[in-house]
């Protein structure tokens, strides 16, 4: 199962902070939902670990990122790989910032892919629930960035 999202923002931060906190895990991981834990395996490497729950599959997702593309002070890329409750997931997230003379404009596109048991037994419920917790964290960064 694949789920495509995208959007954009104003920050009202320059484009030189905004590029810093998006590729700081240690300010931007905890801002994604049900974020428990973090290990930092280097400054490109860490692995966040969040909380899920769908109806009775609940559990802890671990989720190994890489900052795979770092264009200062233009756009950053993660890529990751991980489990959840009996499957596993590919994901990634880009930031594209523009400076707009009042802040910084930032487009970003998130892409995951879901495979495994999971899918199985509750298909129908992941793309509301990826979408909902996709709109926490840009919430949580535009507010963060302001």
């Amino acid at each position: 199962m694949a789920n495509h999202f995208e959007g954009e923002f104003h920050a009202k931060r320059k484009q030189d902070e905004v590029y810093d906190f998006l590729t700081d895990p240690k300010r931007f991981a905890p801002l994604l939902p049900d974020y428990e834990g973090m290990t930092i395996q280097n400054d490109r490497e860490f692995t966040v670990n969040v909380r899920v729950g769908i109806s009775h599959i609940r559990g802890t997702a671990s989720i190994q990122l890489q900052l795979a593309e770092a264009e200062r002070p233009k756009r950053a890329l993660y890529q990751g790989r991980g489990s959840v409750a009996g499957g596993t997931v590919n994901l990634t997230a880009s930031f594209d910032l523009t400076d707009n003379g009042q802040g910084t404009q930032v487009r970003w596109k998130a892409d995951a892919q879901l495979y495994g048991r999971l899918i199985s037994l509750a298909g129908g419920l992941l793309e509301p629930l990826a979408k909902k917790n996709v709109q926490k964290l840009i919430d949580a960064l535009q507010t963060a960035l302001t």
